[in-house]
């Protein structure tokens, strides 16, 4: 039978900021384990939490990317609960007053656009982090305090493909706006995911949650295979049990880590040592106002300025630093199709092939430009050029400096390229025989022979267009 699919996600993403949310502590991912600790943090008697201002400007920014109405207002609340990775014994969070609600982003359904609500954004401080290693836990209390924003859908989303769109969505746009790393790989955005499935007319079904999704691609395997399980459940008239369930990578299932008898009563209260802070109208207006461009305004604006297809354009839009590279050459060169061609294909292949972040290439974008303007210029040709770009300007070097020193110009001499044209003729008499036979494949063959005689310096285009002349002159004597 088919079901109608509820599903709505929280995202926790941690804020790019220096400090933590209340303490001066650093914020930073991939340190010694608890060096990244003060009082505050550990939660010792008589410390006070300090507001972190730039995590409450990135809060900002999140909540007008994604169209929430901003409370100026901020007041913060006190989550109570008990657990080892939780040093004060409380969070403090926004329970009641968050900072955005009522937004929404769109995302691609097809051939339409579907816009996906946002319940809330509320800031908050993360967890210290566990490591269970066989009966024993550790924990390091590096992450303890980070700022945190969670965002919380409606449940609106009613597949795999559809979350996972929005989780991307999301995951674009806080990166664009510069919020968060949002690297999921080191936890700095995580998905919880909310799923039920129920009858069509019918209410809600019962709610499965599925936690700490760590890619976007485990994001739409773990609902796929959740709507499969549950599905086949209610087929055999068996009941759904409320649980909180993880994805298993190496099953490829989702396995109950348990049971949930209803709402956890965590006693919220006003934070008693953080007094309520009105925001100046001038200084939200100043951040929503010079807020960094959007992914949707960059794929139009090179959708405009450089007439690149939807392919690259996504491509781009998905790897920033790719995008930043190739803004960067495009301030040399007008050829937006070569960079691009360069770009997507030869570099991101040679960087996939030697293990380098783009960030750490050295490559120069005024030597990629300059490489464009010689192959266009006929100095070198496209083959020569991509021996010039993996051999040389991929390690920072001088594009003019690689043709010099590999000796690669281009060689247009129609006198020298004759001499080589009637030398492969005479080698290759049943070449000539083929082409008076109607096989053009026999230019193509010839020009390669002419181009191994050259050692790649004969002009491509001059050479073919030569041999046609010189076969033609040789079958019509």
């Amino acid at each position: 039978m088919n079901y109608e699919v509820v599903i709505g996600i929280e995202i926790h993403c941690e804020l790019k900021t220096k400090t933590k949310m209340f303490s001066g502590a650093p914020s930073s991912f991939g340190n010694e384990a608890n060096t990244n600790t003060n009082e505050i943090d550990l939660g010792h008697p008589g410390t006070l939490p300090s507001v972190n201002k730039e995590a409450v400007k990135k809060a900002i920014q999140a909540c007008a990317a994604l169209h929430l109405e901003i409370d100026p207002l901020i007041k913060f609340d006190r989550k109570n609960y008990y657990y080892s990775d939780l040093p004060k014994g409380y969070q403090i969070t926004q329970q009641f007053f968050p900072i955005g609600k009522n937004g929404y982003v769109y995302i691609d359904d097809g051939d339409t656009k579907k816009k996906i609500r946002i319940n809330r954004i509320h800031l908050e401080e993360d967890t210290a982090k566990q490591f269970h290693i066989g009966n024993e836990t550790l924990i390091d209390f590096n992450r303890a305090g980070t700022p945190l924003i969670e965002i919380v859908s409606e449940p609106d989303m009613t597949s795999g493909k559809q979350a996972a769109q929005y989780v991307e969505t999301l995951r674009q746009t806080l990166l664009y706006i510069g919020v968060s790393d949002v690297k999921m790989e080191e936890g700095s955005m995580r998905c919880d995911v909310n799923i039920s499935l129920n009858k069509p007319n019918e209410g809600y079904g019962v709610k499965t949650e599925i936690k700490n999704l760590n890619s976007i691609g485990n994001v739409q395997k773990a609902i796929d295979y959740e709507i499969e399980r549950q599905s086949k459940l209610l087929d055999e008239g068996k009941t759904i049990t409320q649980a909180t369930r993880r994805y298993d990578e190496s099953t490829k299932t989702t396995i109950e880590m348990r049971k949930k008898g209803g709402s956890i009563d965590y006693k919220f209260f006003p934070e008693p040592n953080i007094f309520p802070i009105r925001l100046l109208d001038e200084w939200v207006s100043e951040i929503v106002n010079n807020l960094p461009e959007l992914p949707e305004e960059r794929k139009i604006r090179y959708k405009k300025d450089y007439n690149l297809s939807d392919n690259e354009i996504n491509i781009y839009i998905s790897n920033k630093e790719l995008a930043s590279l190739f803004e960067n050459v495009m301030k040399y060169t007008d050829n937006a199709k070569a960079v691009s061609n360069w770009l997507i294909t030869d570099v991101l292949a040679w960087l996939s092939k030697n293990n380098i972040d783009i960030v750490n290439c050295k490559l120069q974008p005024k030597e990629l430009a300059s490489l464009i303007k010689l192959i266009d210029e006929k100095v070198i040709s496209n083959t020569q050029g991509k021996e010039v770009v993996l051999d040389g300007i991929m390690q920072g070097e001088v594009a003019n400096d690689v043709i010099k020193n590999k000796g690669l110009q281009q060689v247009s001499d129609i006198g020298f390229i004759l001499n080589l044209i009637n030398e492969v003729l005479d080698e290759q008499p049943q070449s000539i025989i083929d082409y008076s036979n109607g096989k053009d494949r026999a230019v193509k063959f010839l020009v390669g022979q002419v181009m191994k005689k050259s050692k790649g310096q004969a002009n491509p285009v001059l050479t073919n267009k030569l041999i046609i002349e010189e076969l033609n002159k040789r079958i019509n004597k």
